[in-house]
């Protein structure tokens, strides 16, 4: 499913809870089949100029083993992320809360632009490439006016909350 392979692994569980190791392969495939939107929201911190986070919810996809998502030349994020490519995402799943640390640097491979158009049309926006860049008729309004760039966050990290029976709490490092 993914190049993404974990390099080092922690329970992050305290002897008292008694939590079990988590396997990054299931929690991957839950990541995998997560789509963000209305009601199930993900998160984007990126660092602003003066140093302070700035959040705000995106829509994305996982394609091999990294987080894609699209936003406008001008709006903040993009600033920040041109300025800084350190990012946090926070997404809660159907049975995991999970969080990822990494870097996004903007995507212009027109193969790789075409991939991610095509997995948002699989999941119902109408995004369809044109070279560097997406079109659609319309987007969510945290990514500002079209066409839209693809970033690509590099997961460098990722901790993950299981919520439900068996419980348990893993960090994992890419890199």
């Amino acid at each position: 499913m993914s190049e993404l392979k974990p390099l080092r692994v922690k329970n992050l569980s305290l002897p008292v809870y008694g939590l079990d190791t988590l396997d990054w392969e299931e929690v991957e495939h839950a990541v995998a089949s997560a789509v963000a939107g209305p009601e199930r929201s993900w998160f984007l911190t990126t660092v602003n100029p003066d140093g302070s986070p700035h959040t705000t919810g995106f829509g994305h996809v996982w394609l091999d083993g990294g987080l894609y998502f699209t936003t406008g030349p001008g709006i903040r994020k993009t600033r920040n992320l041109e300025a800084d490519p350190r990012c946090s995402v926070a997404a809660p799943i159907p049975g995991y809360d999970v969080t990822f640390d990494g870097e996004a640097h903007r995507v212009t491979d027109p193969a790789v632009v075409a991939r991610v158009a095509e997995q948002y049309a699989g999941i119902g926006w109408p995004a369809v490439a044109d070279g560097d860049v997406i079109t659609a008729p319309f987007s969510a309004p945290s990514a500002g006016p079209g066409p839209w760039q693809v970033f690509r966050i590099e997961v460098l990290a990722a901790v993950t909350l299981k919520t439900v029976e068996p419980h348990g709490a893993t960090k994992w490092w890419f890199r």
